[in-house]
């Protein structure tokens, strides 16, 4: 069971973890924490619109968490405000209620479905969706723009 929880290819997303670091200029910026663990993820974006234009993510987390930080930072570039929010959402759902996995640009999360297993590992594995989706929520509403 704990080798499908650590699989090789968990490991490998939580190794090459991309667009680490920080933004000089966000347009907002999320924290969250896991009380739990201490894991901690903060997330800096800027948007075009509804969009992502860039975005950088400083991630102290477990492998797990990680890992979810991987795949969002390889595909977050173009998501919009509601690909980014139901991407959240059903990732939520696959870990705690059997939903299905994300569909689309973030798809690979789907890695990650045997951490339902382990609730006390929800919290972190979900830390840098839950920031990425408020940070942009913050940077829309701060340019005043509309949800689409």
């Amino acid at each position: 069971m704990i080798d499908d929880l650590y699989s090789a290819k968990v490991l490998r997303l939580a190794a090459e973890l991309p667009r680490a670091g920080r933004l000089a200029a966000p347009d907002a910026t999320s924290e969250k924490v896991s009380k739990l663990c201490g894991s901690r993820v903060v997330v800096d974006v800027t948007v075009d619109g509804d969009r992502v234009a860039d975005f950088a993510q400083d991630v102290k987390a477990c492998a797990l968490g990680q890992a979810a930080a991987s795949v969002l930072g390889a595909n977050v570039i173009g998501a919009s405000l509601a690909e980014l929010e139901a991407a959240r959402d059903a990732f939520r759902a696959m870990l705690k209620s059997g939903g299905t996995a994300p569909e689309g640009r973030f798809g690979d999360l789907a890695l990650l479905e045997p951490v339902k297993d382990y609730p006390a590992r929800h919290t972190s594995t979900l830390l840098a969706f839950e920031a990425a989706a408020e940070a942009a929520a913050n940077a829309m509403a701060r340019k005043g723009l509309q949800r689409t």
